[in-house]
């Protein structure tokens, strides 16, 4: 019997490493080696054995199913034979390119993620090492390409703590997108948590070798000894030219998010295109996109790094996409805006020791490829509602002006929250200036709310959940914020401690807080005390609260705006004009009204865009010339992520993970990849 395991492991053995060798001296593949595509984040692909004409004759040719159901908006990346994925509990996983299958594994099956993963990056040395990083809710980990094994020589055992690379440990942080790879460095995105006392965003480069620091860029310096605000950090990714060696890097906005009078003035280096020698992380030139941002206005994605025809004269240019559906244009040698960008005036403030920016910049060209709120009339209110009426005169009591800011009446967010531009970004043929974005119009509520927050575990709550879990505990489960109503039945206490103090998902953990109080929030929750029993570790204070996450919707659930409530755009940026725009997705019993989407496209040179991203759970190919959709298919589960195109052995795949769970569809667990017939 021993011999037996013995000659099997020997095989196994053996083939692995026939395998590999046969991998590193003849490439048979045409990859996708890096996040969207390529470190200019286009989305971008060449290949052409899928064209216009044939397109239709798509077809399942492998799956994969992961150890765990949930949201994957993860992007897969492929490398010579390999296709690397992460799951929904923040398992990775090296798969063959032509059949699927694993080739190796690594992470816990039953381990839950903590945060949603987009993806890993792939690194190789000079000598010839090929590694996989990845990040785990606070770690930084280097796994070996070929077997999925930890590199020893990283960090400790494989892992970086990131946290030791900030001024503060105890306070949240994590990553969950991939970081881009320069020589020997790997630039890590942070998402922190968006509340008072959030940890710093600075942007951190580490070694690829070693897991050494290298150097840090402080987004927010002037604050540096200021432990209530945080934040100005890069979460969605960043772009990269080689060639000149720069490195440019979308922020978000200081915190907290919609009550700015700890945090006075422009907000530095928060809201901006920053651009830094990716040698050593000094300033080159930035744009600040929101001064002051009070509408949680982050840069929602890696900028496309594109040329473009003005004027007869080529130029290297910069694309940023915003949640304001606005697209800036720069020079990426030196910031200088290709389109003029009008600094305008807006409404101020009225609440008390808010002082909001007078100004905010708005891009000449091309128009905004979301519809703004200045443009939303009462007759577009309550089209598939029977109380038309009621919804229109809510509208008419609501505040409509673009950058008013938060008030203690409802101010109406179009485009919402979440954009306008989102995570996915935009695809781009960057040879021909032509950029291709999909958008969310969705109109939401914003409302803050005057607050005497005690010194109670009430107190607490009312501070860090209640504006997206509510006072009563209800949530608004419409726009992604679960109840807590009855969670005793779900969770355990040391559950739940672990929940807040570590985050979850969309939810930001609150590991800066001292475990007497995070127990206290936790059996307030449970319904264990009332929650009004005095605390000596806070103070009581009197501030202003985001009121919760409320999309505006009907009696049906439906936008109460009338549609499009999602669209895809084909902008040329040579003359700043569109070539179309067209609905994105479908609403059951309506039609194509577009729909809420999360995930970007890709658009090939021969004339192809794909994207999924919808939550009727399509993927399409449209034409990209015309916008007329050539190809669907039902995934099995919605994918709110980005596919991935690749050939292997003259064959080409498009690869794309279907996760759901997002805006209330069924979780999945599926990798699926298309071809041609054979």
């Amino acid at each position: 019997m021993l011999k037996s395991v013995v000659m099997k492991g020997l095989y196994l053995a053996l083939l692995t490493a026939f395998f590999f060798s046969c991998q590193n001296t003849t490439p048979k593949a045409n990859t996708w080696s890096s996040y969207h595509g390529g470190k200019d984040r286009n989305h971008y692909s060449e290949l052409n054995e899928i064209n216009p004409s044939n397109v239709v004759q798509l077809e399942p040719a492998w799956s994969f199913t992961t150890s765990s159901k949930g949201q994957m908006q993860m992007n897969p990346i492929v490398v010579d034979s390999m296709v690397y994925i992460i799951d929904a509990s923040l398992r990775v996983y090296g798969l063959h390119a032509e059949s699927g299958k694993e080739i190796w594994s690594y992470g816990a099956i039953f381990d839950h993620a903590l945060s949603t993963s987009r993806g890993v990056s792939y690194w190789k040395s000079k000598k010839g090492e090929q590694r996989i990083f990845y990040t785990r809710n606070y770690e930084l980990i280097a796994l070996n390409a070929l077997s999925g094994k930890p590199v020893k020589g990283f960090g400790v055992d494989g892992a970086v703590d990131i946290r030791k690379a900030l001024p503060s440990m105890d306070k949240w942080v994590i990553s969950n997108t991939p970081g881009t790879i320069f020589k020997d460095l790997i630039i890590l995105p942070l998402r922190v948590s968006e509340s008072e006392g959030a940890a710093k965003g600075n942007i951190i480069a580490f070694d690829t070798n070693t897991g050494a620091v290298v150097w840090t860029f402080e987004t927010l310096p002037s604050f540096k000894d200021n432990p209530n605000v945080g934040g100005g950090n890069n979460w969605a990714g960043m772009s990269l030219d080689e060639e000149k060696e720069l490195l440019y890097i979308p922020t978000g906005s200081a915190s907290p998010d919609f009550y700015g009078a700890n945090r006075i003035g422009k907000n530095e280096y928060a809201n901006s295109v920053i651009a830094l020698d990716a040698n050593t992380g000094n300033y080159v030139w930035h744009f600040q996109t929101v001064h002051h941002d009070l509408w949680d206005r982050d840069l929602p994605a890696p900028p496309n790094l594109i040329q473009i025809e003005k004027e007869g004269k080529s130029i290297d240019a910069l694309a940023q996409i915003s949640k304001q559906g606005y697209v800036f244009l720069f020079d990426r040698a030196n910031g200088t805006p290709i389109y003029d960008i009008e600094e305008t005036e807006v409404p101020q403030s009225n609440i008390p020791n808010e002082i909001s920016w007078e100004t905010q910049p708005i891009p000449s060209k091309p128009k905004a490829f979301a519809r703004q709120i200045d443009e939303l009339k009462e007759a577009e209110i309550g089209m598939y509602s029977k109380r038309g009426d009621s919804l229109k005169k809510l509208f008419k009591s609501m505040i409509k002006q673009s950058y008013h800011p938060p008030d203690t009446s409802t101010v109406l967010l179009f485009p919402g929250y979440d954009g306008g531009g989102e995570w996915g970004g935009a695809a781009a043929v960057p040879d021909e200036g032509l950029l291709y974005v999909n958008s969310n119009e969705m109109a939401w509520e914003l409302r803050i709310e005057k607050k005497e927050i005690a010194n109670t575990a009430k107190g607490l709550y009312t501070r860090y959940c209640s504006s997206c879990h509510l006072d009563n505990f209800q949530g608004v489960p419409e726009s992604g914020y679960p109840s807590l109503v009855n969670i005793s039945e779900r969770l355990t206490t040391e559950e739940l401690h672990l929940l807040i103090s570590n985050g979850k998902g969309r939810m930001p953990g609150f590991s800066q807080l001292p475990k007497e109080e995070i127990k206290a929030i936790s059996r307030y929750v449970m319904g264990l005390e009332d929650g009004n029993a005095a605390l000596n570790t806070i103070e009581p204070v009197t501030t202003y609260i985001h009121s919760g996450y409320q999309k505006f919707l009907d009696e049906n659930g439906l936008p109460a705006i009338n549609p499009p409530w999602g669209q895809l755009h084909a902008i040329d940026l040579n003359t700043a004009t569109y070539k179309w725009s067209v609905p994105l997705g479908e609403t059951p019993g309506i039609g194509e009204t577009g729909t809420e989407n999360y995930g970007g496209p890709l658009v090939t040179k021969n004339g192809l865009l794909f994207i999924a991203a919808t939550k009727d759970g399509f993927i399409r190919a449209f034409d990209r010339h015309t916008g007329e959709v050539l190809w669907k298919y039902k995934l099995p589960y919605p994918a709110f992520a980005s596919p991935s195109l690749y050939q292997y052995n003259n064959r080409s795949y498009l690869v794309i993970a279907c996760g759901g769970e997002k805006l209330g569809t069924v979780a999945g667990d599926q990798i699926i990849a298309f071809a041609l017939p054979q």
